[in-house]
């Protein structure tokens, strides 16, 4: 960077020529210092005003700050940061000199809880009745992060974070107390900056959430029980996650702050497969004489051929100021992340713009914010991944043979008559990856205007207003070579294979919300009261395509001459809403709310819900008997509870009578003309009494806090009981137009304790030691699937291969949501399961499924987070570890690839078995077995970070850098390729766990990174 303060010097130009002073004939002089803790560190971020002006500075990352023009003369010197106690310091400026001032600053307990973000304002720390947790940019999960959400894990008791696979921007499924569902959307609700954003997928963006830069983030807020969340009521069964994102400071100065990492990653666990000489040596020993003849001569690590080392460079500029009575921030961020995988990578580019002014007086408040982003993905199908672990590692890559110049030169297994692909052989995993360009680029601006004015006249009254939006564009296409293996076509034009597919998506979601506020104390008593309406509409809309081969006129399915129509959904929320708190004397806290929605989803007569809420707290440490003890710093009881709402499944029409336009295999020839066939319509199943899914939630908690808060714990026991679920039910031969249908049946209940805690180990001038230990319990029941025939042993769910419809999971009364629903496994003497027999089970020679038994569940009971930071003198290091206890997974992959009967599927190819079968020795797939459900409790290291402040350095006000590992380690006893596998569901459906099949591994990533400030 040739000329650091180029930025900043055409900034400060430009408002001179538009008459701002420059102060370049006043007289002035400047003052310069350092801000600082109890412990002499400095603090970063803390605002420094020159009093009545708005001249200022906000400090840097070691505390120094520095205020230039300042007017000769005596000045007061106001130092604040938030959580400490504000310091005035009188000083005398002396013209054309510099004035160095120093403060430090104390810790103030009180403000310390201040400012909680909360629904629709913010509270107190100490005045908050419900279950709210807040992890600020301090204590955020370092490295390379794309997701903003992986910011948060292992951080927060009861908040389950599991990201669906390694590859760039993929999705987490993310659950607060538990599954809240069964088959509606469980996920929590996110409000980024007062704007509840769209929980639905965007086409071409595997997580919706990648389309936002950690770096902007400031804070997240979960709130957790339903007296915090019922202010947001039809969305918030899930639970509700606050991001409040950077912005500037009134007076601060402007400065520049750059952050560039550069990561390198590796694949850190693989699929596991025999070695060439151990399969080779399998097959001959096993194998049919055609099988063996089969074998190639080859020595091909096929993971070692689809794996690569990835490089990652994530930059953020942000500019940081204030001009008169507006300060702003403003960001531009360039992520460009390779998968481990070739081909795979994710770019993207992200704006964002915060304005916060005041005016009239201060009586009107105006935020302004903007984030938008374009994102370009080339993805890589998951199928061909896992396909690389069962590939015949005895065949070449690539070969010369002219029977394989069809294929661009890659290894196939051909009919050796034809020359035709064979018929159900599997594909070479580097050939398909390479012949598929799968891209997409998706476009989202995600903005709003609130204003918030006091209004004159009437002391302690607001009006707010908050216009907001949040727009998605998701464009895509799949190109897929004419080379390619398994779209052969036999033909002399090459442009009649291959293919290419495409969509396209279009996203709004319109916002409006207003409230009054009103605040009054009487004495020792502080009421808070506010009502609003809020209104918010979501359209999703597109074309809809036919594929068409490399030619892209030649459709794939040929003669079809159909054209589709686009579709256009759209759905309305209408809600009204109001809270009142109560304070008497810092004691005794009351938080009542309840909001009313109407969704258009439901029809007449069903569409309103509802939800309440009740929140009561004590603050025993501010009674007279411990008001003066110094060693309780804090001491409330907290009860709370509250109703919240669940409306999404399926479609936005699925309660109204429709007609849908027919496939390409359902028209209908019109006369003798059969290539002109006409378009059918087609009656759908609808419920027309589908209504809001409940949640009820009691809690109860208690915050402690001692030696001023050095050491805090808070404690949360819940039960949470969803009732009339939304679920995905059968229904009755000739009862509905469907055999399926989604219904509300039955409840689902969980049960819970957390507990979170926080301890300064060690506090001196040159060294501290912060730890964070936090840890849940929950049990999770359904107990009630409605009316049911007798002997209904539930709802079967999970899907896995080896067969049509074949299902692994139950959901049934009693049991936990996704049960495994197997066949109870019978040993022989020597400890290996003997193939084919069952204890007590009818699958032994039906495929019935009588005599099976409910058996362990996918989520964890138990969920773990451990967090330390050390700082000495200007070395910092950080670790965070989270683990899983009682979760198991299905491996499906030694169910499907353990067996010998995987490498005899053909006598013309064989394929690579999972190294299990050597503890089995199963010739044929035994699927239903209790034996592949594997105890997947686990211990990750999800980061270490190692940082140094090296200060002023090449024209720069400060200078850290950092070196990160994360994926460190993993403890596990699991078998499979990752313990931690998870779906998320698209297009409605629920998500699911605990089957690992087709799994992209996680990398381990080393990542350097630099923060400049100027």
């Amino acid at each position: 960077m040739k000329h650091p303060y180029l930025a900043k010097l055409l900034f400060l130009l430009l408002f001179a020529g538009l008459g701002f002073p420059s102060g370049a004939y006043a007289q002035t002089g400047s003052i310069s210092g350092r801000v600082t803790d109890n412990k002499n560190e400095g603090i970063p971020g803390a605002t420094v005003l020159i009093e009545g002006t708005s001249l200022g500075s906000s400090s840097n990352v070691d505390g120094t700050y520095s205020i230039q023009n300042v007017p000769a003369g005596p000045q007061t010197l106001v130092i604040s940061f938030v959580g400490y106690n504000t310091v005035r310091r009188p000083v005398t400026v002396v013209a054309g000199q510099n004035t160095e001032v120093s403060a430090g600053l104390i810790e103030n307990a009180t403000q310390l809880s201040e400012a909680v973000v909360v629904g629709y304002g913010t509270q107190r720390r100490q005045d908050v009745t419900g279950s709210v947790a807040t992890v600020d940019s301090r204590e955020f999960v370092q490295g390379q992060v794309t997701n903003p959400e992986q910011l948060i894990q292992g951080k927060v008791a009861g908040v389950s974070i599991t990201t669906a696979g390694g590859a760039p921007g993929t999705g987490s499924v993310i659950r607060i107390r538990g599954n809240s569902s069964l088959n509606a959307n469980s996920d929590p609700l996110y409000v980024i900056d007062g704007v509840p954003v769209d929980k639905g997928d965007i086409s071409g963006a595997s997580n919706p959430l990648s389309l936002i830069n950690p770096n902007d983030i400031e804070t997240f807020t979960v709130l957790k029980d339903a007296s915090a969340t019922a202010i947001y009521g039809n969305r918030a069964s899930g639970g509700v996650i606050l991001i409040t994102t950077k912005r500037g400071l009134q007076g601060e100065k402007l400065r520049v702050e750059v952050n560039s990492q550069t990561g390198v990653s590796r694949v850190a666990r693989r699929y596991e497969t025999l070695s060439t000489d151990e399969f080779r040596r399998q097959i001959q020993e096993n194998g049919s004489p055609s099988q063996i003849a089969t074998l190639g001569t080859a020595n091909t690590n096929w993971q070692d051929e689809i794996y690569r080392t990835a490089g990652t460079f994530d930059n953020t500029v942000s500019l940081i100021g204030s001009v008169a009575k507006v300060p702003f921030r403003v960001s531009y961020g360039n992520l460009y992340q390779e998968g481990i995988v070739i081909t795979n990578q994710l770019k993207r580019n992200t704006g964002s713009v915060s304005l916060t002014p005041t005016l009239l007086n201060d009586r009107l408040r105006i935020d302004i914010n903007a984030k938008g982003s374009v994102v370009d993905n080339r993805f890589v199908d998951y199928g061909y991944v896992a396909g690389a672990g069962q590939y015949d590692p005895t065949q070449p890559v690539r070969s010369n043979e002219a029977q394989f110049s069809r294929f661009g030169g890659y290894f196939q297994f051909l009919n050796p008559t034809t020359g035709a692909p064979l018929g159900n052989a599997p594909t070479n995993p580097v050939a398909a990856i390479n012949n598929s360009n799968n891209t997409s680029n998706v476009k989202r601006l995600i903005g709003n205007v609130q204003l918030d004015y006091k209004v004159h006249g009437v002391e302690g009254l607001r009006a707010n207003l908050n216009l907001g939006l949040d727009a998605s564009r998701g464009r895509g296409n799949n190109v897929i070579s004419p080379n390619d293996f398994g779209n052969y076509e036999v033909s002399t034009d090459p442009g009649l294979s291959g293919r290419f597919s495409q969509y396209a998506q279009d996203k709004d979601m319109q916002l409006m919300e207003a409230y009054l506020a009103y605040g009054k104390q009487l004495g020792g008593t502080k009421f808070d009261m506010q009502a609003g309406h809020a209104y918010q509409s979501f359209v999703t809309q597109g074309p809809n395509f036919l594929d068409y081969r490399s030619n892209r006129d030649t459709l794939v399915t040929r003669g079809e001459t159909l054209s589709l129509p686009g579709y256009y959904n759209k759905y309305v929320l209408v809600s009204f809403f109001g809270r009142a708190t109560m304070n008497v004397r810092d004691k005794y806290l009351l938080t009542a709310t309840v909001r009313n929605d109407h969704t258009s989803r439901f029809r007449q007569g069903y569409r309103s819900g509802i939800f309440p809420a009740l929140g009561l707290a004590w603050r025993v440490k501010n009674e007279d008997f411990l008001k003066d003890n110094n060693t309780l710093s804090e001491l409330k009881l907290r009860a709370g509870y509250g109703r919240t709402g669940q409306q999404d499944i399926g479609g936005v029409y699925d309660t109204q009578p429709r007609y849908v336009v027919g496939t390409s295999t359902s028209q209908y020839p019109l006369g003798n003309n059969s290539t002109a066939p006409g378009l059918t319509y087609s009656a759908q199943g609808y419920n027309s009494v589908l209504t809001w899914e409940t949640t009820n939630t009691y809690n109860a908690g208690l915050d402690l806090g001692f030696l001023d808060n050095r050491l805090t714990a808070t404690l949360d026991v819940y039960q949470r009981t969803a009732s009339d679920l939304l679920a995905e039910v059968d229904q009755s031969a000739g009862s509905n137009l469907t055999n399926r249908l989604n219904a509300n049946i039955g409840s689902l209940r969980n049960r819970g304790v957390e507990l979170g805690l926080n301890y300064g180990v060690f506090r001196s001038e040159n060294l501290t030691w912060d730890v964070n230990l936090n840890g849940a319990y929950n049990v999770n029941k359904i107990t009630d699937l409605g009316l049911q025939p007798e002997g209904f042993p539930g709802y079967n769910v999970g899907g896995i291969g080896g067969g049509t419809g074949n299902t692994i999971q139950i959901n049934t009364v009693g049991q936990p949501a996704n049960t495994f629903y197997v066949r109870r496994q019978v040993y022989g003497p020597d400890g290996r399961p003997i193939q084919g027999l069952y204890a007590n089970s009818a699958r032994n020679s039906s495929n019935t499924d009588a005599g099976d038994y409910y058996y362990k569940q996918p989520a964890p009971l138990v969920t773990l987070g451990f967090s330390s930071n050390v700082v000495y003198n200007k070395f910092t290091f950080a670790f965070t570890l989270r683990g899983n206890v009682g979760n198991y997974v299905y491996n499906t992959n030694a169910a499907g690839l353990g067996t010998y009967a995987n490498a005899q599927g053909s006598t013309n190819f064989v394929s690579n078995l999972n190294p299990d079968v050597l503890n089995t020795g199963f010739t044929r797939q035994q699927l239903f077995s209790d034996y592949y459900v594997q105890n997947a409790s686990f211990l990750r290291c999800e980061n270490i970070s190692l940082g140094y402040n090296i200060g002023k350095v090449l024209g720069a006000s400060t200078l850290r850098v950092t070196g990160n590992v994360q994926n460190a380690f993993l403890i596990t006893k699991y078998t499979g390729i990752d313990p931690e596998v998870a779906s998320p569901g698209t297009n409605g459906a629920p998500a699911t766990f605990g089957i690992d099949t087709n799994f992209y591994p996680r990398a381990r990533t080393y990542t350097l990174g630099l923060a400049l400030g100027f």
